[in-house]
């Protein structure tokens, strides 16, 4: 009886291989569910950290940019403007700079049996949806405390985080797949993801962003999706007419661009990994 070989279709990616991606859903579900047992293993306090993590962050920002700068924060408590933005940057973030290492810290499972690489980002993007949505409830307890009412535009968030996610996946693919080819990559990662922090409206609004500037600035994908959270919770964002459709067009080109250049890399892996 001759052998079979499992490997990956060629070719640009195709209708074939979101439907492989769907085959596979099932070790999806593994990869996230690892993933989160494996990260809370042996810790003191557990899930407690995602919730401690952003409101220490959102106590030293709102001392030092709420009281002693004080950046404008559309007429809202610089706390709530700020944890509002900083949810939709950490969930970018951690799961971007986790991404990077998937594909290495799995290198023993990459070389030893075939199944879409491509999970392996996708997994880290999905776990880290935990850590967002916790951080998120915590984020509408704080409207109680400030007795502020949400604003009616909450209905509009899923599209915000669909946008969010899309990016997140997408960068996800580039820095997972650009450090497997090099390695110094790892390095760059921290770099520009610091670099994103300040460039992007955590810590301060848009409204400051003199207007000729406005459009070149939103080709920074996280300021619209980080506009489009303060408009759907605060409901307040002057500029997200500029700034989100931008969003939307660069997420959507990072996602389709990563997705193409990780199929392209994922042929020759096992050789470089």
């Amino acid at each position: 009886m001759g052998k079979k070989i499992i490997e990956p279709s060629s070719g640009a990616v195709t209708g074939a291989k979101f439907k492989e991606i769907w085959e596979y859903r099932e070790l999806l579900y593994f990869f996230v569910w690892r993933e989160i047992k494996v990260r809370y293993k042996h810790t003191v306090i557990g899930v407690s950290w995602v919730v401690i993590q952003p409101v220490i962050a959102g106590l030293i920002f709102g001392v030092i940019f709420g009281k002693f700068v004080r950046l404008p924060s559309d007429g809202y408590p610089y706390l709530l403007f700020f944890f509002c933005a900083m949810i939709a940057w950490n969930l970018f973030a951690n799961a971007a700079l986790k991404a990077g290492e998937g594909l290495l810290i799995n290198r023993n499972l990459v070389t030893k049996i075939y199944f879409p690489r491509i999970l392996l980002p996708i997994s880290i993007v999905l776990e880290n949806t935990l850590d967002f949505f916790i951080c998120c409830m915590v984020f509408l307890a704080m409207f109680f405390v400030f007795k502020i009412k949400i604003s009616a535009h909450i209905l509009y968030f899923p599209i915000f985080v669909f946008v969010l996610l899309i990016l997140a996946s997408g960068v996800g693919f580039w820095f997972s797949a650009l450090n497997v080819r090099y390695r110094d990559v790892r390095y760059a990662i921290p770099f520009l993801i610091q670099v994103m922090f300040y460039s992007s409206p955590v810590v301060y609004s848009t409204t400051v962003i003199p207007e000729k500037w406005l459009f070149l600035y939103a080709l920074n994908p996280v300021v619209g999706i980080i506009d489009g959270f303060r408009w759907a919770f605060l409901g307040k964002a002057a500029t997200l007419h500029i700034t989100f459709p931008a969003s939307v067009l660069c997420a959507s080109l990072i996602f389709l661009s990563g997705l193409v250049y990780f199929y392209r890399t994922q042929k020759n892996i096992v050789d470089i990994i």
